[in-house]
């Protein structure tokens, strides 16, 4: 089979140019050819969130784009928002809370939960937003926890650390708004 041509991806802040098979999903190229090991594969049919990843501010399921699609894209995945060292508010309300209990499901829980945070710093509706017209940019702090959880209802957690995945959102929000 040919290769295809090239596409540049900036991934994390760095280039990466990949000529591999066109038919690989955004979620096996950083896993396999990378080495972003962050990004999990858990359904690989984009029901489970694992493999959330944000791609130009927006978040996606990598399982379910091919890589070669993002040619000129920004991707950033769990690797790309923090260290160990510096962690970003998401990443360490989640350790101040327990966000998590195995942590299969955290990278892509983190990464949605950054995107949604900024979504909803935009105005953006949600399924739940009573009237889209009152989502204003003033009171994105003020957002229901129904809402956030139908924001975040496409990562599960299979140990069930929904309500402390919650409070550490909400906390990563207060910090991130005190700033």
């Amino acid at each position: 089979m040919a290769q295809s041509p090239a596409a540049r991806l900036s991934i994390n802040g760095q280039s990466h140019e990949y000529q591999g098979d066109p038919r690989r999903s955004l979620l096996d190229v950083l896993r396999l050819d990378l080495g972003l090991t962050g990004t999990k594969k858990g359904c690989d049919h984009g029901q489970c969130g694992a493999c959330t990843v944000i791609v130009n501010g927006r978040r996606i399921n990598s399982c379910l784009t091919l890589a070669v699609m993002h040619d000129g894209d920004e991707i950033t995945t769990i690797e790309g928002l923090g260290t160990p060292d510096s962690l970003s508010a998401l990443q360490a309300a989640f350790v101040t809370h327990d966000g998590f209990q195995c942590g299969y499901c955290t990278p892509g829980q983190i990464c949605s939960a950054t995107a949604m945070i900024e979504e909803i710093r935009q105005g953006w509706p949600s399924a739940v937003t009573a009237d889209p017209a009152d989502c204003s940019k003033a009171d994105w702090l003020d957002i229901a926890d129904a809402e956030i959880r139908e924001r975040m209802s496409g990562n599960l957690c299979r140990c069930g650390a929904y309500d402390n995945i919650l409070t550490a959102i909400r906390d990563a929000m207060a910090s991130e708004a005190a700033r």
